[in-house]
């Protein structure tokens, strides 16, 4: 690498913010790039990989403004997506950044998804849709593991989806900040597979056998009160938050940008409702920026 002013080439690099949207074909990356877009960023969709290396050439020229980029890439590229890990090892042996933003969603809803919109597979051209799906899943899983981000899609509407993007990305383009998502779950409908730290909470008392609170959630202050001030809770908050504020610090200090923490009941409605709230509030008041959500609050049938 040639030696530049101190005002020059290594300003322009340590001021880029490069950022690789890729997962499953159905996702979501359409949004996440519209939500890119809103945040000032530079981009383009579904580029050849080949050509990565090139655009990041061009941002660094003198006179260049461009310092954000987000490139959609994916298997519409047929063969040249291959080539897609080769590319990203050339830019880390060049000193270039980047970021992996990947988008996943449960194989019936992707299908569904396909299905609403009558859209075509790209690799479900002679096969059912799911055989694709299987088969787009086999090849992504060397790029899946390279991910900074993992955004399970299953149950966020559009805006849920740009509201993490946008908390995490706008403070993540800093090394010296974490973002932090915070979301509730019920274990009944599974444990969110982007989860990084996961805590079960089925151990406190549960509201739902209370007749007066079951139609409630976690964001009523029945609820809240009834969850919050058991002793069992105090106790358990008092040690949550002792183990949050080492762990914080110290993802950061590995290089973490983003840490995503669930916390999980029985049905998702009630318990870890409440105590992702009081998580989420703590957290953000440590100084780190925090978006919280509750993905199975709607879920449960039998409530109004």
């Amino acid at each position: 690498m040639t030696d530049a002013p101190e005002t020059g080439g290594e300003a322009a690099e340590s001021a880029r913010d490069l950022v690789l949207i890729t997962g499953m074909s159905g996702a979501g990356r359409t949004e996440a790039l519209h939500t890119f877009e809103d945040l000032g960023y530079f981009c383009i969709d579904n580029l050849p990989p080949a050509l990565i290396g090139r655009l990041v050439e061009l941002t660094v020229l003198p006179g260049s403004r461009v310092r954000k980029i987000a490139v959609a890439c994916d298997v519409r590229g047929g063969t040249f997506f291959d080539d897609l890990v080769g590319e990203l090892v050339k830019l880390e042996q060049g000193g270039h950044p980047f970021r992996i933003l990947f988008l996943t969603a449960e194989d019936r809803t992707l299908v569904r998804r396909f299905k609403e919109t009558r859209r075509r597979h790209p690799l479900a051209d002679e096969c059912p849709i799911g055989e694709g799906i299987a088969a787009e899943r086999d090849l992504l899983e060397a790029i899946r593991e390279r991910a900074d981000h993992t955004i399970d899609t299953t149950d966020l509407r559009p805006q849920e989806l740009r509201t993490i993007i946008r908390e995490s990305f706008v403070a993540s383009g800093h090394e010296d900040q974490l973002a932090v998502t915070v979301s509730s779950f019920g274990f009944k409908h599974g444990v969110p597979i982007d989860a990084d730290v996961v805590m079960d909470v089925r151990f406190l008392p549960n509201p739902h056998y209370i007749d007066r609170l079951r139609p409630k959630t976690g964001l009523d202050r029945p609820v809240r009160s009834f969850v919050l001030e058991k002793p069992e809770t105090e106790t358990f908050l008092a040690r949550w938050f002792a183990l949050l504020e080492f762990l914080l610090p110290n993802y950061l200090s590995e290089g973490k940008t983003h840490l995503n923490i669930a916390l999980g009941c029985t049905g998702g409605v009630h318990r870890s409702v409440a105590l992702a709230e009081k998580t989420g509030t703590f957290i953000r008041d440590l100084g780190y920026p925090v978006s919280v959500s509750h993905r199975d609050i709607d879920k449960d049938k039998g409530r109004p």
